[in-house]
């Protein structure tokens, strides 16, 4: 999470819809923005300017921020459901103006990075029509409110674009969610998998060629023309390694111990490179791993449906002994008693 004066316009950035949404939300339920604004690293002229991109990380801690706040857990999720999909801005509107809806799954790929250069999403056509998301320069694992707000809202742009009421075969997130998960269900149309290994949904194939009710030729070629300038406007950064191996393993970490070999394998260099990249950058992929484990323990401490036992099992420890000697290390005390302790600290303030 960003500390104070973090520079919100470090690469990813974005568009900052959801922030402000989120902030919206706070300043309704009589909430002071001081805390996550200082925390997220934001300053109040950021939000308020509608046209100010601000970091993809600044926004992650900024909602989250809000949502603990709030004691709203699903914040992201609800945020989706009934915010007007125009505020998205030009994404929205050279998908809304396709002629079909594969088409504008299609435009949404090719520009994701004019909303949000954090996130890639990707359309493959098969036997069903595939729709996923992956981050690029922002750990996944950090994130569970932008997630969510992603799907529902992709979702929410299909079935409004279609003018129908469009369920997904399937639906999938990559992050923990425990406790009822009918409000999910409700709003997706079928059950939801969470700790999936990939983000996104799968949609019947019948339903690629759906015509779009605000179709417009020449106004979607005008539309692709201001995105890819757009798009070569923005600088072309590189994730960092940490980031790029800490979305590779979180996913693994439940699964079984993530190896050096397959991280290598999936980044497409050789084991001695990227052992040889990690010392040049003074890291080492156990410490990696490590910081990766500590920093998932304390958000799923907090959440108090998730046992001990499972919450060791998430990251990755055979024996929930294993867990509370790494936390002790990490902490200095239990994991029981370190949620103790938070959950009084909470009930105090």
């Amino acid at each position: 999470m960003p500390a104070s004066g973090t520079t919100s316009l470090s690469f990813p950035t974005a568009t900052g819809a959801l922030a402000r949404l989120a902030a919206e939300q706070a300043l309704a339920a009589g909430a002071d923005l001081d805390r996550p604004l200082r925390i997220a690293g934001l300053t109040r002229g950021q939000i308020d300017d509608e046209n100010a991109r601000i970091g993809a990380t600044v926004q992650i801690a900024f909602v989250q921020t809000i949502a603990d706040m709030l004691h709203r857990p699903c914040l992201g999720f609800e945020l989706a459901q009934d915010f007007d999909l125009r505020r998205i801005g030009l994404l929205y509107y050279v998908a809304a103006s396709s002629e079909t809806l594969v088409e504008a799954l299609r435009r949404i790929e090719r520009f994701s990075g004019v909303g949000n250069e954090a996130v890639q999403f990707s359309c493959v056509s098969g036997r069903a029509l595939e729709i996923g998301f992956r981050y690029r320069g922002v750990a996944r694992h950090s994130d569970r409110h932008q997630g969510e707000f992603f799907l529902a809202a992709l979702l929410r742009v299909c079935r409004q674009l279609t003018g129908q009421n469009l369920t997904p075969v399937r639906a999938l997130l990559s992050h923990v969610r425990s406790g009822d998960r009918k409000q999910y269900t409700a709003f997706f149309g079928c059950e939801i998998a969470f700790q999936a290994e990939a983000d996104g949904m799968v949609l019947a194939k019948e339903h690629e060629e759906l015509p779009l009710v605000g179709a417009d030729t020449y106004l979607n070629q005008m539309l692709v023309r201001i995105c890819e300038e757009t798009l070569a406007t923005r600088r072309a950064e590189s994730p960092s390694l940490r980031t790029s191996i800490e979305n590779i393993t979180a996913p693994i970490l439940p699964h079984g111990k993530p190896l050096l070999s397959e991280v290598a394998q999936q980044l497409h260099i050789s084991q001695r490179t990227l052992a040889r990249r990690l010392a040049a950058e003074g890291l080492s992929f156990a410490g990696i791993l490590d910081e990766m484990r500590r920093d998932l323990a304390l958000r799923y401490l907090q959440d108090r449906s998730l046992s001990v036992s499972r919450i060791a099992w998430l990251l990755g420890y055979q024996e929930v002994s294993a867990f509370t000697h790494a936390f002790r290390r990490w902490r200095g005390e239990t994991p029981t008693d370190y949620r103790a302790r938070s959950e009084a600290n909470l009930a105090g303030s």
